[in-house]
């Protein structure tokens, strides 16, 4: 059955679409849900008007943000975060952490919903992120992220080992001003 969405569904389409589903989808979820409607004639050139007014105003704002896609292409964020040894990070980087970065770089406000993450970054090294701004404007950014400098794991246990050193054995111990009783 064809239909028409009217608010975006997953793994179907977007909002304003010309989709086919099976009939018992379409009757039995989408239309009583009022996410479609089903493809009339009048429908169907409604919808072809309502792309052409989205494509216009894409067009639009694609020409406004040009400029900003452009400051954003090809920057390099730099974090430093904990680490362990295998250079897992204790915490993440999210979009949100990336969009504060790129704004306070670029000094223009960045919504940290335009960041696309599949998940939040959990490892040192470079990452390539991409930022959706609108329509086809998706530049790219480099994350670098560097385990923090810390006190190395093995530091404290030669600590220790120097400490044992200038420590008494037991044996010394026993024999310091410890005096048998007499029998």
């Amino acid at each position: 059955m064809k239909i028409v969405l009217r608010q975006d569904v997953a793994k179907v389409g977007e909002a304003g679409s010309v989709q086919t589903v099976s009939n018992g989808y379409a009757r039995n979820y989408l239309i009583p849900r009022g996410l479609a409607i089903v493809a009339t004639e009048g429908e169907l050139k409604v919808a072809v008007h309502n792309l052409g007014v989205k494509e216009r105003k894409i067009a639009r704002q694609e020409d406004q943000l040009r400029s900003l896609s452009e400051k954003i292409e090809g920057q390099r964020l730099i974090f430093t975060a904990k680490a362990g040894n295998q250079g897992r990070l204790y915490g993440s980087i999210t979009a949100s952490d990336v969009a504060t970065a790129l704004a306070a770089q670029i000094s223009e406000e960045i919504d940290r919903r335009r960041v696309v993450l599949d998940d939040p970054l959990r490892s040192i090294g470079e990452h390539s992120v991409t930022v959706h701004l609108v329509g086809r404007l998706r530049p790219q950014v480099t994350v670098v992220i560097d385990a923090e400098a810390s006190e190395d794991v093995d530091a404290p246990a030669e600590v220790s080992e120097a400490d044992a050193s200038e420590q008494p054995t037991e044996d010394a111990e026993s024999t310091d001003g410890a005096t048998e009783p007499a029998t």
